[in-house]
């Protein structure tokens, strides 16, 4: 794991933030200052901050139904609501592997585990993320295979792996890529306007729980993560303590 990702894992701030405790020189792995931000550590290696030793967090693996409306972020200087208000307060700083818009709602999957967040971010990994997408007239067919080839967004090619027609307004695609808005603007390019769009599955992980709860993923389900293996795991609500299901408690905030 970066050292950076194990600093901010384990408490000490942002990744910018710790990137400057490195930076300044405050930090020593085994012994020895480490001013390289390039570094990797891992659970062997003795790491110090101004002279303190630094425990990493017990390694959490969440999987977060995110609701509309909720921002991809930990913190927000407008007061809007984000992800991390659905979350145990209590928790130690989790990343969210890719995002989904404001607007946007679906699975999530949140962790401490670095090298995972890697895998599942990383397009050398190849991760499938499935959506289900609602659009505000009949998709024309024959956009199919233009959204295979490639449509090209603000200078760069985005492409679809799978498109697939579910009714006429409704659409699930399957993506590879990870920009920006991603299915908004390919649609939005080709003449639609999304007017609803939800994440369903990422990798093998494929999730039936309502909106805004979250549970624990089994040990057996982040295997499958890090294996990269093609079978869908279902967890239907009332599978019961497999599930792990939390009802989310949104926390007043002062708007």
């Amino acid at each position: 794991m970066r050292l950076n990702r194990f600093l901010a894992a384990a408490g000490l701030g942002s990744r910018r933030g710790c990137e400057e405790l490195i930076r300044t020189g405050r930090v020593t792995v085994n012994g020895t200052p480490c001013v390289d931000l390039a570094t990797t550590v891992g659970p062997e290696d003795s790491v110090k901050v101004n002279n303190k030793l630094i425990h990493q967090e017990k390694l959490l693996y969440v999987a977060l139904n995110k609701p509309p409306g909720y921002l991809c972020t930990a913190s927000d200087e407008l007061g809007r609501r984000t992800i991390f208000d659905i979350l145990p307060k209590n928790w130690p700083r989790l990343f969210n592997i890719g995002r989904l818009d404001k607007e946007s709602q679906g699975l999530l999957i949140l962790t401490n585990d670095g090298e995972l967040a890697l895998k599942l971010t990383h397009p050398r990994y190849k991760i499938d993320k499935e959506y289900e997408v609602i659009i505000n007239k009949p998709f024309d067919p024959k956009h199919r295979d233009e959204m295979l080839r490639g449509v090209f967004v603000e200078g760069v090619r985005a492409k679809a792996e799978v498109v697939h027609q579910l009714a006429p307004t409704k659409l699930k695609i399957i993506l590879r890529q990870g920009l920006k808005r991603q299915i908004r603007m390919m649609l939005y390019t080709l003449g639609y306007e999304v007017k609803q769009l939800g994440r369903t599955r990422i990798g093998p992980l494929k999730i039936d729980v309502h909106t805004g709860e979250w549970r624990f993923l089994t040990a057996e389900e982040v295997k499958w993560l890090r294996d990269g293996k093609k079978a869908e795991v279902v967890v239907k609500k009332g599978d019961g303590a497999k599930a792990n299901i939390v009802k989310s408690k949104e926390r007043t905030k002062t708007k």
